[in-house]
């Protein structure tokens, strides 16, 4: 059974979704009209990575790098190191390892080196915050699972190291989420590498002056690296991560421009736009903020064969890619309900309630201990 895309777009989930289902995968025309055609840097560095978590995967890619034949191999995970594109954040393949890492054969000790925030890709700070607690909803837990930044690299340059270690799971057990709660705290990480430390404090400064009209429990850690810890380039960043009653996060960021690309931004409006990226997060609401959404339905998606449920905002259009490739893929199909909040909660905007039922995924190649 093959499936057969075209386009760069998408190119994380197709591979993703081929190697936990195990169908070969075709893309064409990879911006085969571009100047540039083929594989950019980044996305033939995410395909070394895939080689190095499996074993016996096949990649097959013409001279011109346009089209791409993937034949997944089995995932064995282990010890792996692997540096990173500076081209694209370690948060682009750190998201691909996050859904692969549950189904090993021996538990996942990823260190990736590169670029730890950028604007585009989600920082490992945002990943650490909202991912793993949804993970650990999921059944995946233990004292094995855990992401830790060694040292920090800004883009363009990078520098910067990170150690995510996962358990592996036999089966991924069915949730109900459908209530999230009310915010109860906000928390955060205010991070500045080779600038001046004073940029975390000004950036807490103008965050707290937005959130602290609306709740009294904002506490936002300053993270300065120096030395040999603190990359190649300066840059600093916020990360601002959200508490609900019910223990769902819900979580935003920004980070500085790189250096000699575009204006730069005073430390004092990133604070403040990260503030108001949040409370926008918020009143989108749901049980998983819009960086999360593809990671709860295909963890739903991969759940024993029974009834899954998930309160989430609007679905972003990333997420809308996703289903469709997990319909593809797995041949599931998700029954989307829209929620109106009552006028008395006002809790935010409308909220989409996705049920499945899970097609009973086996990882088969963990090791009986």
């Amino acid at each position: 059974m093959s499936l057969n895309y075209e386009g760069c777009n998408f190119l994380r989930h197709r591979l993703v979704l081929s190697t936990l289902s195990g169908k070969r995968v075709k893309v064409k025309n990879i911006r085969s009209r571009d100047d540039e055609p083929g594989l950019r840097d980044f996305e033939a560095s995410l395909i070394r990575l895939l080689d190095k978590v499996t074993n016996g995967s096949r990649i097959e890619i013409n001279q011109t790098g346009t089209v791409l034949v993937y034949q997944p191999g089995l995932l064995y995970g282990g010890p792996v190191e692997h540096d990173c594109s500076p081209h694209r954040s370690v948060g682009y393949y750190l998201e691909a390892l996050i859904m692969l890492a549950p189904f090993m054969k021996t538990p996942l000790r990823a260190t990736l080196r590169g670029v730890t925030n950028d604007p585009t890709d989600p920082t490992v700070d945002l990943l650490k915050a909202t991912s793993l607690p949804l993970m650990k909803k999921f059944g995946i837990d233990g004292e094995g699972l855990e992401l830790k930044v060694v040292k920090r690299g800004m883009a363009p340059g990078g520098g910067g190291e990170v150690v995510f270690t996962c358990p592996v799971r036999r089966t991924i057990r069915p949730i109900q989420l459908t209530d999230p709660g009310k915010i109860k705290r906000i928390r955060g990480v205010a991070c500045s590498v080779r600038v001046s430390p004073q940029m975390g404090n000004r950036m807490v400064d103008s965050a707290r002056g937005v959130l602290n009209r609306f709740i009294p429990d904002v506490y936002i850690h300053t993270d300065h690296m120096k030395g040999a810890s603190s990359g190649r380039s300066p840059g600093f960043g916020l990360t601002l991560v959200a508490e609900t009653l019910n223990g769902c996060f819900l979580g935003a960021e920004m980070s500085s421009t790189p250096q000699g690309q575009g204006d730069p931004v005073l430390p004092e409006d990133l604070g403040r736009r990260c503030a108001q990226l949040l409370l926008e997060e918020i009143y989108r609401g749901g049980c998983v903020d819009s960086t999360n959404q593809s990671l709860a339905l295909l963890l739903m998606t991969l759940g024993q064969q029974d009834v899954s449920k998930v309160l989430v905002g609007p679905l972003s259009p990333y997420t809308v890619e996703f289903l469709r490739h997990v319909r593809d893929s797995f041949h599931i199909l998700f029954k989307m309900e829209r929620r109106e909040p009552s006028q008395d909660e006002r809790k935010g905007g409308h909220k989409t309630l996705m049920t499945c039922v899970g097609v009973g995924f086996s990882n088969i190649s963990k090791t009986l201990q």
